[in-house]
């Protein structure tokens, strides 16, 4: 009998272990079997082992090469070169491998499609009803994460103790703080060295940005030690991890609750179709920062000053789970019946903790809580929505509005050619209630990213546009382009007498609007209802107008 040499089994062992402690430590994968990236790493450990251990052995069975000499028909040699390998000693974790790629199968939407399909509860509501009218604007969110990003860096780079060893981290948060939306994003340690000369006193605060005002201020705060940007156990990240080993986590992020104080924020995530599949929020954990104690809340739990706990991503993917795979999933690739999709969407890594945030949605201030916005239209991919979401991001709530119109790129595009020869771009719009009719509300920013206009748009009828200087001029405009009877505030009310050098009649959609275009070329605008007397105006008479930016709110000849 062949005696068993141990040293290559321990050896092997030895290897495949430290891998193991030094991926948990460095990846931090949750110890949880539906976590998918914990048989990643045991599978490769398992291949460490076997490869070491063959290696050990002295690589006789692990893989060679032979050389033969065969003589051929003519009597002439011919050399042959063979790599053999044997598979058996892998059969171990070849057959893991094979499991592995099994339930992943059996846990995807091919299979259990319906499943999926049931995990976002969508409720059908009324616009109207559910989103009061926009008669102020502190609820109105439109700043985009770059231009928070651009106003953060703006107003640490003046703090000169500040900027040399900290940086501001572009993972902005949109929350709802004292009834008012603002960004809020921490500094963060500019490296490692950085780090080393500052852990002692921790990071010094965060910057909060208001998207009304577009103003940034940074709030000085107790040193925060455990945050995403330090290293070994002083990592957020890590810290959670040693803590709540088993639990799988989500999108880390920084939030402050109403008195201002900073903490992190982490999603508790559960798989509920099969091993891996059905991804959906259960709870989350709040860790302070400063002290480096946690708090573990259940869903039905989690305080009111918490803003995000259901990511726009998260939700967003449901809803594509609920929007295409209700029918099944042979459904979704061919006849597509009934599918529906959101139309802004980007992937989310349910254990990454540390990414620039890909994309951007609609964010409304709503009963102290914040609900992303997006667009549903069908999946073949037209111009157009047929309806929009609606997601409280703490609670997951979502309705849904059967509202037909423009699709967000098709609104921005509109707003941009209102004013296209300044060359300005627009944000991702918000979605807000004017006179009881959906419209879409942006900025419009310029090629250095400053924020130069506001823009009004039409959902139903995206040809209807105001632009305006600030967010209530643009409203009030708005409604004036609507024939809304709402006069614009006197102060931006400007008087001109003009002579009329020509004037033109303009249908669109059953409105009719009057051009109005003075000796000095500038060009003003009337809709017809709401201005009778216009109709009476010729060429060559002078006119008093009273206008509120190119919109015509009175006339006298």
């Amino acid at each position: 009998m062949k005696k068993i040499k141990p040293f290559p089994y321990i050896l092997g062992a030895i290897s495949a272990l430290i891998f193991l402690a030094l991926g948990f430590y460095t990846l931090c994968p949750a110890l949880n079997a539906k976590n998918p990236g914990l048989w990643i790493l045991i599978n490769t450990a398992l291949f460490i082992f076997v490869i070491v251990e063959r290696l050990a052995k002295g690589c006789k069975d692990f893989g060679y090469i032979t050389t033969s000499i065969k003589k051929g028909s003519k009597g002439r040699t011919k050399k042959q070169t063979k790599f053999n390998i044997s598979l058996k000693p892998y059969i171990v974790p070849l057959a893991f491998t094979a499991v592995f790629l099994f339930i992943a199968l059996i846990s995807s939407p091919f299979f259990n499609a319906v499943a999926h399909s049931e995990i976002l509860k969508v409720t059908d509501s009324d616009f109207t009803a559910d989103l009061s009218e926009s008669v102020g604007t502190d609820s109105i969110a439109l700043m985009d994460t770059a231009s928070a990003q651009m106003l953060g860096d703006r107003e640490i780079g003046t703090l000169s103790d500040v900027v040399s060893q900290f940086d501001v981290s572009y993972n902005y948060t949109q929350i709802d703080y004292k009834g008012k939306p603002i960004k809020v994003s921490p500094l963060e340690y500019a490296g490692f060295f950085k780090w080393s000369n500052n852990k002692s006193g921790g990071v010094k605060g965060y910057v909060s940005v208001d998207p009304v005002s577009m103003s940034a201020s940074f709030n000085e705060t107790s040193g925060m030690k455990y945050v995403p940007s330090a290293y070994f156990s002083e990592d957020a990240f890590r810290h959670l991890r040693l803590e709540y080993p088993t639990l799988m986590l989500s999108n880390l992020h920084f939030e402050i609750d109403e008195d201002g104080k900073p903490y992190y924020v982490a999603c508790v995530i559960d798989h509920t179709v099969a091993l891996f599949g059905g991804e959906t929020v259960v709870g989350c954990i709040v860790l302070d920062p400063v002290t480096g104690e946690t708090v573990k809340y259940e869903l039905s739990d989690i305080p009111r000053w918490i803003d995000v706990v259901f990511s726009g991503d998260l939700i967003c993917k449901q809803y594509n789970w609920y929007g295409t795979l209700k029918n099944g999933y042979l459904n979704s690739l061919f006849a597509k019946k009934d599918c529906k999709q959101v139309t802004t969407y980007s992937s989310d890594d349910e254990e990454s903790f540390d990414e620039t945030p890909i994309s951007d949605y609609g964010y409304i201030s709503k009963d102290g809580d914040i609900w992303i916005y997006t667009g549903v239209t069908s999946v073949n991919g037209d111009s157009s929505n047929i309806g929009f979401l609606l997601a409280n991001e703490r609670t997951g709530e979502s309705r849904y509005y059967a509202v037909a119109g423009a699709d967000e790129k098709s609104a921005m595009a509109a707003a941009e050619g209102e004013v296209q020869e300044k060359g300005y771009q627009a944000s991702f719009p918000s979605l807000i209630n004017i006179d009881g009719r959906p419209t879409y509300i942006m900025v419009l920013k310029d090629s250095g990213g400053l924020v130069k206009l506001y823009a009004a748009v039409n959902v139903e009828q995206y040809n209807l546009v105001a632009t305006a200087a600030t967010q209530k001029e643009c409203i009030a405009k708005y409604k004036a382009v609507l024939g809304i009877n709402e006069t614009a505030p006197k102060e931006e009310i400007k008087e001109r007498t003009v002579t009329v050098a020509s004037i033109k009649y303009i249908d669109i959609d059953g409105n009719t609007y009057i051009y109005v275009i003075d000796e000095n070329d500038n060009i003003y605008k009337a809709r017809a209802a709401e201005n009778e007397n216009m109709l009476l105006l010729e060429a060559g008479d002078k006119a008093k107008l009273s206008v509120s930016g190119s919109l015509i709110v009175g006339c006298e000849f």
